[in-house]
């Protein structure tokens, strides 16, 4: 029978099995709308808007004021959605980063148990250890180091 393990990473990475699935009221609500606007008729109406805006230039009977109104409000929607959008994509990158934290860990796991006599396998095993939770500890900064060296 095999040994039970705990699946938590030493390197302070979050596994899946730890990440609490309440979300805030501003998650759920960038949720909502990540799904809202990602959908065909949503872009649908973003081109009727605009094919009904282009001809209001006759009612307005001012350039300025036209294109006023237009930009101010594509502006404002526009910062609105990135914010939102943002913040689903992050949360997206965050759980498939945790998943893949779990599978390293898996994986090592499971070296350390079929290959325990290898030495090359207990080395390839610390290394995929070492590099759960990389993504906190790494800087960008870090490949351009490399390619100056």
């Amino acid at each position: 029978m095999p040994s039970e393990k705990k699946r938590s990473s030493g390197n302070g990475a979050t596994m899946p099995s730890e990440v609490s699935g309440n979300l805030s009221v501003f998650d759920r609500f960038a949720t909502k709308t990540s799904n809202f606007v990602s959908k065909a008729w949503f872009f649908i109406f973003c081109v009727l808007l605009v094919v009904l805006w282009a001809p209001s230039y006759f009612l307005l009977k001012s350039l300025d004021t036209w294109q006023l109104i237009i930009n101010t409000l594509t502006t404002i929607v526009t910062f609105l959605l990135v914010a939102l959008l943002q913040n689903t994509q992050k949360r997206s990158d965050d759980a498939i980063q945790h998943k893949l934290n779990a599978i390293a860990e898996a994986l090592a796991d499971m070296m350390d148990d079929v290959t325990s006599d290898i030495k090359e396998s207990k080395s390839d095993a610390q290394d995929l250890r070492a590099s759960v939770g990389l993504e906190d500890r790494e800087s960008s900064d870090q490949e351009e180091s490399k390619n100056v060296s």
